[in-house]
């Protein structure tokens, strides 16, 4: 399993990094990303944390953990200056909370976004046929989202990206620990979005080459 945007207690999840490592570690997990909810005010904080808990990982368990952040509810003319700013301070995976159908995100997030060069745009709803386009020029991924509610335009965000030639991943979007996924509920995810059983699996070969090319960022 490749898991590339989860939360801890840096935002609203429920465990330490720590546990939630272990925890997908134990999942059969290969690659974790710990990508907590922030806007400007909290950009260092959630970053420092995250970055000082991937060092600890790395010292004990196999599992690889990259430090990131999730830009949440920002208003769209910021999003490019703290994705820059969110890689200066040490996020290894950049996610931005695109504009899933279930929660007021501001309209032009998507494209800010993808203009920005986020790594991978979160649950992105109803996304245009432009902005897929867009996305796959750019080479941002789009995400396939195991989390209730956001889940709900999985078939179109599908859909969209192969009409475009952009990229997908599978992420459980994690908050609590019944959220994180073991690899065969997370194919199950991609293909009831509409994707073959061979293009689910070749979803996993891309995140996990997007992980090491995101670990290898200086």
């Amino acid at each position: 399993m490749i898991d590339l945007h989860t939360h801890t207690l840096f935002s609203d999840g429920e465990l330490v990094p720590a546990e939630l490592t272990r925890r997908a570690d134990r999942l059969g997990y290969r690659w974790l990303a710990i990508t907590d909810h922030v806007d400007g005010s909290t950009l260092e904080q959630a970053i420092r944390g995250a970055v000082a808990a991937a060092a600890e990982v790395a010292r004990y368990w196999k599992i690889r953990v990259l430090p990131g952040a999730e830009l949440t509810h920002n208003p769209p003319e910021l999003i490019p200056e703290l994705i820059r700013e969110a890689r200066r301070m040490g996020a290894k995976v950049i996610v931005v909370h695109g504009e899933t159908i279930v929660e007021p995100v501001p309209e032009g997030t998507n494209a800010m976004a993808i203009a920005g060069g986020c790594d991978i745009l979160a649950h992105p709803g109803l996304i245009s046929a432009k902005d897929a386009r867009q996305a796959a020029r750019r080479g941002v991924t789009l995400e396939i989202s195991a989390r209730k509610g956001h889940s709900l335009t999985n078939g179109h965000v599908v859909a969209a990206a192969l009409a475009a030639g952009a990229n997908l991943t599978v992420n459980s979007d994690a908050h609590s620990p019944g959220d994180l996924i073991a690899r065969e509920t997370a194919i199950r995810v991609a293909r009831g979005a509409g994707l073959t059983a061979r293009a689910a699996a070749g979803i996993f070969r891309e995140a996990e080459r997007l992980a090491i090319r995101l670990a290898a960022r200086t």
